[in-house]
């Protein structure tokens, strides 16, 4: 009770020093405004004159309109040019600051929608010069009205999905696969695999990739005492960095989408960059050879440590949803089948948005034109739909208990979907003060003289960049024009360079509390989601450095037969050292 005391007193004094530097700041503004205010016409001056001739002028009554006076419209716009010219705050590193207070706050007060909101609120204050009023108004229709319609697709996928994992439940499809897998999975070492072998396959889309492999092997990783905060890394690490390097996958739209742009081929590109993906190919092998060599470091180590005692949570909010009395009806298919439903109508979902059955559209530009925000909503309610009416037929569950799934489904995702409007509201905030053009001016002054050293520079700026912001698309969309420009068409620094773009981008959102996939890995696990963020930050920092030398290398060594080799020796090396060093500290 005291620490909750203690959080809402920081909470409140931190809100009342933003408002107080807020205040006087704009006073100033509320100044010019009275100025414009006090030009106001009174309604006794409505009294137009009389013309010669007429009777007098009606109270009232407005003055013919040839008599009005000139408006000069092209004032607003001036003005608006103007007030972006004097906010001191635009395209500088302020532009960074409100995510680096979320970041922070988050870390430190292990609470993220305060910290989230005192971002929000201090990125408003900034992008309208310490102006009460536009602050408030940025905050509601650019940061917080902008988001939820911005995302609204993402909401009803999340919705969508957590209707059929609270289906699957029901209908006792996941216990039954829990059963099956306690019996064939005999380790905890094969349950880690199994888990990272499943976010492997689904490569199609991270936001899938992160709920479904939360929702199937959760019920294993429990019953091998593997703590939740593992489970969530393993998620992450297989979401992002896994849609990276896959060739059909939304990402790979997405990123030939941004690059085509350009007057490059967005496709070719985006292929050619894969084996360079240092920070993508690495996380998949540490998980690997992390689990193979039993090596754990770091807060994980001590979450770990308690689940084998039968701790799965170790601190924090026990997020472990309530689950109903087994289904005994149910069997392994009511698990399988609407997981390969689920993937089918989505795929489907992306090639139907990106005009693939229109005629003449090929796979290629069916995945480069699609939009997942609408595409994956799509599929998912075909699949919802074929869902329900298949579990009703084979009458492990009645209609109303399917019904009774919608609402269940839709509170279990109200976190993750509070957390991503938040966490988009505070990126609308870095865009309103200019954080693309701050991060484009620092990468033309890097181009000059460091033509070598520009792979790893480009990888740090991305890291950073999609740290603070929490979204590796932005970042990548805002680097990849940038990345094009700095180099020749037919260096292979262009593709060495593109990589590390497109790996810091990933790793940053792969560190970032506020980033979409993290908090829906920690949905998908129903993990505490700051404990989440502090177990994986040492690991993907410690694969980040291991990328950022490979990039280094690569600058001068221009060959991925060498390179690549190096890095997973280089890798494999390091694990073993800690392991030597753990064991001797023990």
């Amino acid at each position: 009770m005291q620490k909750s005391k203690k959080s809402i007193a920081k909470l409140i004094l931190a809100i009342m020093v933003i408002f107080a530097l807020a205040v006087p700041m704009s006073g100033v503004a509320f100044a010019a405004e009275d100025g414009v205010a006090s030009m106001e016409i009174a309604p006794d001056d409505l009294t137009a004159p009389a013309a010669p001739g007429e009777g007098p002028a009606v109270e009232g009554e407005m003055p013919a309109v040839d008599e009005m006076p000139a408006v000069d419209t092209e004032a607003p716009a001036e003005d608006a040019e103007a007030e972006e010219e004097t906010n001191k705050f635009m395209n500088s590193f302020w532009a960074l600051v409100p995510p680096i207070i979320a970041i922070g706050l988050a870390l430190i007060t292990k609470e993220v929608y305060s910290s989230l909101l005192i971002g929000i609120i201090f990125g408003a204050l900034l992008s309208s010069s310490f102006n009460f009023t536009k602050a408030i108004d940025n905050l509601v229709n650019e940061g917080f009205i902008s988001a939820v319609s911005g995302t609204a697709g993402i909401f009803i996928f999340l919705v969508l999905l957590g209707i059929v994992v609270a289906l699957v439940n029901k209908c006792g499809g996941s216990y039954a696969f829990g059963q099956w897998a306690q019996k064939h999975v005999k380790s905890k070492t094969g349950a880690l695999l199994a888990s990272c072998a499943l976010g492997c396959l689904i490569f199609i889309d991270d936001y899938f990739n992160c709920l479904t492999v939360g929702s199937v092997m959760r019920p294993v990783t429990d019953a091998k005492n593997i703590s939740r905060a593992k489970l969530a890394y393993i998620i992450d690490a297989t979401a992002a960095p896994v849609c990276m390097i896959a060739p059909i996958s939304s990402w790979a739209a997405a990123v030939s989408d941004f690059a085509s742009g350009t007057g490059l081929n967005g496709y070719e590109l985006f292929v050619k960059a894969i084996p360079y993906n240092f920070y993508s190919l690495l996380t998949i092998g540490f998980i690997i050879i992390s689990t193979l060599m039993k090596v754990e470091f770091g807060p994980m180590k001590l979450h770990e440590a308690n689940a084998a005692k039968g701790d799965l949570f170790t601190t924090g909010d026990r997020v472990e949803a309530v689950e109903d009395d087994p289904n005994a009806k149910g069997k392994l298919i009511d698990l399988v089948l609407p997981i390969i439903v689920l993937i089918i109508t989505c795929v489907w979902g992306l090639l139907y948005v990106g005009g693939m059955f229109d005629g003449g559209v090929t796979l290629q530009d069916a995945f480069a034109n699609t939009d997942a925000t609408v595409g994956l909503p799509l599929g998912a309610f075909v699949a919802t739909v074929v869902i329900v009416v298949y579990l009703i037929a084979r009458r492990v569950i009645g209609f109303k208990e399917a019904m009774e799934c919608v609402p269940k489904g839709f509170i279990s995702m109200v976190p993750a979907i509070l957390i991503l409007t938040f966490a988009t509201t505070l990126k609308n905030m870095t865009g309103l003060l200019g954080a693309d053009q701050y991060v484009h001016d620092l990468m033309e002054g890097a181009a000059e003289g460091l033509q070598s050293f520009l792979p790893a520079i480009i990888f740090l700026v991305a890291c950073l960049l999609s740290f603070a912001t929490g979204t590796s698309w932005g970042t990548f969309g805002i680097l990849i024009p940038i990345v094009a420009a700095i180099f020749e068409p037919t260096d292979e620094l262009l593709y060495i360079g593109m990589s590390a773009c497109l790996a810091g981008a990933v790793c940053g959102d792969h560190c970032s509390p506020i980033s979409d996939t993290t908090i829906m890995s920690s949905a998908g696990a129903q993990c505490n989601h700051i404990n989440h963020v502090n177990t994986q930050l040492p690991y993907a920092i410690f694969v980040a450095a291991i990328s950022f030398v490979g990039f280094v290398i690569s600058g001068f060594v221009q060959n991925i037969y060498i390179v690549l080799p190096l890095m997973f020796v280089i890798l494999f090396l390091a694990l073993l050292l800690i392991k030597v060093v753990g064991k001797k500290k023990a």
